[in-house]
């Protein structure tokens, strides 16, 4: 087994797995009602000790994802999370629903000089940070991501971003994010976005632009994803 490497730095290395844990849960990867791995697995997986895995599924148990049963394991009980910028569920919290597995791939973190005259050089200037991540469905390719975030983060790594959500990360570190705005159209993908998702040339996907903003209403998150809806439709569920 590959062992998962944690930063050693800022947040405490309980609170990376129990982050990691959560993503899974979120995902599909430790399906409801079914016991994560055990203790031991945990502990050469994230080769840290005991106590460490302990007081990450601790924090689980008190946010209400796990449930522990003497003698039984460690068994999942709720794979929703809780969100200020919307009640409803999100779009990957339903496909896990209906008995999806969505895993997420951290591709690139890095500082960029944003072409003339780009959308991201009209909301950030000349230079900002550009992540790039992919969503598969059941293993295969399925979404991809190119995030721009407003300058000023230039610590952030991969080992950051395997930790937990992305929007989680941004409002630990004050960055605001009062609301956002959703637009859809179709489009033909970049080259290199076609070769990740295993796309044939000139394929037009649904693609997705997002606008984040913080309470005074300056974007401080932009960003741009693929869906390849052959494999499976973007979903919206709507409550009345």
């Amino acid at each position: 087994m590959n062992l998962l490497s944690l930063s050693r730095k800022d947040k405490p290395l309980y609170m990376q797995i129990a982050n990691i844990i959560k993503d899974r849960i979120l995902h599909g990867v430790y399906p409801i009602g079914l016991n994560i791995p055990s203790e031991p697995q945990l502990e050469q997986e994230f080769n840290v000790s005991k106590i460490t895995v302990r007081g990450a599924i601790q924090e689980l148990v008190q946010e209400g994802f796990l449930e522990k049963g003497s003698g039984k394991g460690t068994k999942v009980i709720r794979n929703t999370s809780s969100s200020k910028l919307s009640k409803w569920k999100k779009f990957t919290e339903i496909l896990v629903d209906e008995g999806h597995q969505i895993r997420k791939q951290w591709l690139k973190a890095e500082r960029v000089y944003n072409e003339a005259e780009s959308e991201a050089y009209r909301l950030f200037g000349e230079r900002c940070i550009r992540l790039e991540r992919i969503y598969t469905l059941n293993d295969i390719p399925y979404v991809h991501y190119t995030h721009y975030l407003v300058n000023g983060m230039d610590d952030l790594d991969l080992l950051d971003l395997s930790a937990q959500s992305l929007y989680e990360l941004l409002e630990e570190r004050s960055v605001s994010l009062e609301k956002l705005r959703d637009e859809f159209s179709v489009a033909v993908p970049p080259p290199d976005v076609e070769e990740i998702l295993l796309l044939d040339k000139k394929c037009p996907l649904l693609k997705r632009t997002r606008y984040s903003y913080d309470e005074l209403g300056k974007v401080t998150e932009y960003s741009i994803g693929f869906y390849n809806t052959e494999l499976q439709n973007y979903v919206v569920n709507y409550e009345v």
